[in-house]
């Protein structure tokens, strides 16, 4: 039963009304309204209108902040914690203590000025109308921000009328603090592999955009009038490709020191914590007993120097693919060892049937041969022959692709869970425990059909929902998952 009466609502640090003013956040959707209104009433363009159109929307920010701010409270009960928000729609958002899944403490640098933190609560109790399943209290000092997670974390429902009280646990009369163990922590040595990571090089490529786009809306009269050298010269064109690279290299680096700077996993208690960021500092608090399984993840540059991610998999968490990340970039034997803490891994995978190979490399053939068709329709009627050679160098390449597709495919069940692997450009081994299955899926295309193989998806209820055995023999479908789930899903099989 929830706590019908939670504490009186608490109010956020007044000090969040000017961080929202500073960043726009609640006026950002009504400035392309203003500056409308000023086009249509034909705002000038000298110094003084400049001037008064941020002073407009700076007033409007700060009085759409303090509205915001006003109306918004929280409160924690013995059994639920309670947000309020609105003003014309008043929302009341409940949400039960025990379906808390986890909590993380934000510290951007705007609110690290002014001594504030942001508390994002994952709930497994979703907004119907937002469709989240998050809270955030956004703007309370940091004090209150450690002593909400510790709260919305330790503090259990009390059992309802009529029902037996638990299991009274000594432990929980220890007035000393839980022995903090340190699991891992970033080497900067490790930053050496960033460059190879995808997710961090996008960082670099955005800023070049950024800037690129900034110039171009820059007035003339701003730009200098320089003479570009000529784009034909060997040395300019070498030395541009050299500064390209670079600025990815060096991009890349600064990226990943910025999301990961001071890294640090430990375990507390029955919580594993995650503290990392330069400019954003971000605590995460993950309960052991809500982690269902872990991801270890390879790029195909890392696997070239033996790197690899690990990422828990946590019911009720969003955003899992960052909140979930346990080692953020490192050497893969770590990374395996991390997981393997957390979960017990089922042993050796299984390869999947010769079918298999030959259909991932069909698979990966067919667009190089259709370029190839068109390049020889092409050469023969308009001379256009580089289709020709595009079409004969794809189908060449789909070849290793498809075995590199194949050779990633694999799975395995135990006692105690089961694993999945699959991908080339990212391979992404799967770990789950066998209580994390909900349901089973299994999928056959008629050429799978036509084959003997199967897709096979453990339906579960953390990280992406799904998580596949690509093309593995129709005929092994039921017998695996049997042996990863038990006999309820013993009748499982292809339809034929």
């Amino acid at each position: 039963m929830i706590d019908p009466a939670p504490q009186p609502g608490e109010r956020t640090s007044p000090r969040v009304l000017l961080v929202h003013t500073i960043t726009f956040r609640q006026a950002r959707a009504l400035a392309p309204v203003v500056l409308g209104i000023g086009a249509a009433r034909g705002l000038g363009d000298g110094p003084a209108a400049l001037v008064a159109l941020v002073v407009g929307i700076t007033v409007l920010s700060l009085l759409a902040a303090a509205v915001s701010w006003w109306r918004f409270s929280y409160a924690v009960g013995d059994r639920a914690v309670v947000v309020t928000r609105g003003l014309l729609t008043r929302s009341v958002r409940t949400v039960p203590l025990d379906r808390v899944r986890g909590v993380e403490v934000e510290a951007p640098l705007l609110h690290r000025v002014f001594g504030l933190v942001r508390v994002r609560i994952d709930a497994a109790a979703g907004s119907s109308v937002t469709g989240t399943e998050e809270l955030l209290v956004d703007g309370v000092p940091r004090a209150e921000g450690d002593r909400l997670r510790a709260v919305l974390l330790t503090r259990r429902a009390r059992p309802a009328a009529g029902e037996p009280e638990p299991e009274h646990d000594a432990a929980q009369d220890d007035p000393t603090e839980p022995v903090e163990e340190e699991i891992a922590r970033f080497d900067n040595r490790w930053l050496l592999y960033a460059p190879l990571v995808g997710g961090y090089l996008a960082v670099p490529l955005a800023a070049v955009g950024a800037l690129t786009r900034l110039a171009d809306e820059l007035p003339e009269r701003f730009v200098p009038d320089v003479e570009g050298p000529d784009v034909v010269d060997g040395p300019v064109v070498a030395i541009a490709v050299v500064a390209a690279v670079l600025v990815l290299v060096l991009g890349s680096v600064i990226g990943a020191a910025v999301v990961n700077w001071r890294f640090r996993l430990v375990r507390r208690g029955g919580s594993l914590i995650a503290v990392r960021g330069l400019v954003t500092r971000r605590h995460t608090e993950l309960e052991i007993d809500r982690i269902r399984g872990y991801t270890v993840s390879e790029g195909l540059g890392m696997r070239l120097v033996g790197a690899a991610r690990a990422s828990a998999l946590v019911t009720g968490l969003g955003d899992a693919a960052r909140r979930g990340q346990l080692f953020p970039l490192g050497p893969r034997a770590q990374a395996w060892s991390l997981g393997e803490r957390i979960v017990e891994a089922p042993g050796p995978l299984r390869a999947h049937p010769p079918a298999a190979r030959r259909r991932a490399v069909v698979r990966s053939v067919v667009p190089g041969s259709v370029v190839l068709l068109a390049g020889a329709v092409l050469t023969a009627t308009l001379g256009w022959w580089g289709v020709l050679v595009a079409g004969i160098v794809l189908t060449v390449l789909g070849v290793p692709l498809g075995l590199g597709l194949y050779a990633a495919l694999g799975h395995a069940a135990g006692p105690h869970s089961l694993a999945v692997r699959s991908g080339w450009l990212l391979r992404s081994h799967t770990v789950l425990q066998r209580r994390a299955v909900i349901g089973w899926q299994v999928r056959q295309s008629p050429f799978q059909r036509r084959a003997g193989l199967a897709t096979v998806v453990a339906c579960v209820g953390a990280g992406s929902g799904g998580y596949a055995a690509v093309d593995l023999a129709a005929d092994e479908a039921a017998g695996f998952v049997t042996t990863a789930s038990g006999r309820w899903a013993g009748t499982l099989h292809p339809s034929s």
